[in-house]
């Protein structure tokens, strides 16, 4: 548990994305199984347990110390794991009980132990554990690593460590189980890859370059397609010798979330397409927001109710597979007339295909680009006619041409601590504008966000936070905020839409801080009514955002 731990710390306190992969390459093969392959599972987000709930941590900590002195605790630091690790005082262990203190025998403890007993278990544990591994523990049992470290990241790490190509990897990965030990004996050079009985498996999807100042100069817009860029979540669908399954781009598997479409499918091969809820174009019904797409995503399972409110159905990109026949090293061309003929075939209310964009230029295009037929396009995919499709992002083949992001200026509202290794800031603000109240201009919230600003911005905005705090709502801080008095962010975004959910009135499309204008007073940021006009009034709204 001890080495968990500290690979752990380390990936907290390592800012570098190859510094990481070092880290867990080295970890990966020095640790010895199962303990390496439950750690591999934790960290990809594929290690079932039975997930102890906050509160009962809560509790198990108010046993030992007083409440308020723990509550200023755990707002000071910020993270719920490190501060009980931090004020722990263990006692003697029951031996009998306990045993073995490696990864691998806590996770099988864990794993075994019955509902009633999960409580005695987890008091034993934190009283044995040193404070480094009773943090590791903790991230482990409450199924938030936050750690800097995605799943894709680990596959990575995988493949450095047994010199093979991460595609290799992401295509074994759902036909394997933790703690993979048939995965590390290939990736050690002692057994040969692993067989795998389930068919539909994910692919490492191909991937485009954003359209850069000089990049269409030299290229014949003959050569190239067009499509809109549609705003919902890249899937891949395959359905082979029975077998049917889900991906998203990462290679999770969603199908649990998304039965409707697995239903719906009548034809073997794997596709490659946009996830999106409303109407099909075959249907003559409108493609509704990302904010409704967001209603069946991240969940296990979804009820009749919630399919019938936001219906899903798969745009087509691009043909994978047709039947068993591998379409990859085919060119574009050939595999968009093979997917055109497979959508013909498909249920109409499930499928459609993602339409084709005449141009003969590409100042036409650019034309096109930023003023799009509808409100669910982001941009404009730019493919080769001749080009196979290869996994991962190689400049060339494939381009992404997106709006311009939407900029308002807005104020500073509420702030609140991050996690992992910003804990010890205040890193996720709540962002307001004025509009009208009963008693003159107010602000009214729109909008959250955690990125967009360096980490020299960061400073300054932690220390405006906590030198301007009138108000503690739990962890959360709310700091001034007056027309002459405040903090004015320039925050840029993809998209807006109605929202009945939000104060506003409004909802924002990924919202990030991407300027700090210390030149402007609140006074001067910007109005609800402006947000409101950025809207495409024929969008269709949702109560739901």
């Amino acid at each position: 548990m001890r080495d968990f731990a500290e690979l752990l710390d380390r990936l907290v306190l390592t800012p570098s994305r190859n510094a990481k992969i070092r880290l867990l390459t080295d970890y990966f093969r020095t640790a010895p199984d199962p303990d390496r392959g439950h750690a591999l599972a934790a960290l990809a987000g594929t290690l079932t347990l039975s997930v102890v709930k906050p509160n009962v941590l809560r509790q198990l900590m108010l046993e030992r110390m007083d409440p308020v002195l723990f509550q200023y605790s755990y707002d000071y630091v910020g993270d719920l794991a490190e501060t009980i690790s931090l004020v722990w005082e263990g006692c003697e262990p029951d031996e009998a009980e306990i045993g073995d203190l490696s990864l691998g025998s806590i996770v099988e403890k864990l794993q075994s132990v019955g509902r009633a007993d999960v409580r005695s278990l987890v008091r034993s544990l934190l009283d044995r554990l040193d404070g480094s591994s009773r943090f590791a523990f903790l991230k482990l049992i409450t199924g938030s690593m936050r750690i800097g470290v995605s799943s894709r990241l680990v596959k990575q790490a995988l493949g450095e460590m047994g010199a093979v190509d991460v595609t290799e990897i992401e295509t074994l990965w759902h036909g394997l189980l933790p703690p993979y030990v048939e995965l590390f004996a290939w990736l050690d050079g002692h057994s040969g890859r692993p067989e795998l009985t389930m068919p539909a498996v994910f692919h490492s999807v191909m991937l485009a370059t954003p359209v850069g100042d000089k990049d269409l100069d030299n290229l014949d817009p003959a050569d190239f397609v067009a499509e809109w860029k549609w705003d919902g979540i890249r899937v891949q669908l395959a359905n082979l010798s029975g077998t049917r399954r889900l991906y998203s781009r990462s290679g999770d598997d969603i199908s649990g979330a998304f039965p409707d479409i697995l239903e719906a499918v009548d034809f073997e091969g794997v596709i490659d397409g946009e996830l999106l809820v409303g109407g099909t174009l075959r249907s003559n019904q409108a493609t509704r927001s990302f904010s409704d797409l967001q209603q069946r995503l991240n969940r296990k399972a979804v009820t009749r109710k919630t399919i019938e409110e936001y219906p899903a159905f798969l745009r087509g990109y691009d043909l994978l597979f047709d039947g068993p026949r591998d379409m990859r090293p085919e060119p574009f061309d050939v595999r968009r007339e093979a997917l055109t003929k497979l959508i013909a075939t498909t249920p109409p209310l499930h499928f459609d295909l993602s339409p084709l964009v005449p141009f003969s230029s590409w100042e036409e295009l650019d034309r096109l680009r930023t003023a799009p037929p509808d409100p669910v396009i982001e941009g404009i995919m730019l493919k080769r006619r001749d080009s196979p499709y290869t996994p991962g992002r190689m400049k060339g083949p494939w381009f992404k041409w997106k709006r311009e992001p939407y900029n308002i200026d807005a104020v500073l509202m509420y702030a609140q601590r991050g996690h992992g290794k910003r804990s010890s800031y205040y890193s996720d603000f709540t962002f307001g504008v004025w509009t009208h109240g009963d008693k003159g201009d107010l602000l009214v919230p729109v909008g959250k966000a955690y990125f967009g600003f360096t980490d020299a911005e960061l400073e300054v905005l932690d220390r405006y936070v906590r030198n301007n705090t009138i108000e503690r709502f739990g962890p959360v801080r709310s700091v001034r905020a007056e027309p002459d008095q405040g903090f004015v962010v320039e925050v840029a975004f993809e998209g807006i839409a109605f929202s009945s959910r939000h104060k506003s009135g409004v909802a924002m499309r990924f919202p990030r801080i991407s300027r700090l204008r210390t030149d402007k007073l609140p006074r001067d940021a910007d109005r609800l009514e402006t947000l409101v006009s950025m809207i495409d009034t024929s969008a269709p709204t949702t109560d739901d955002l």
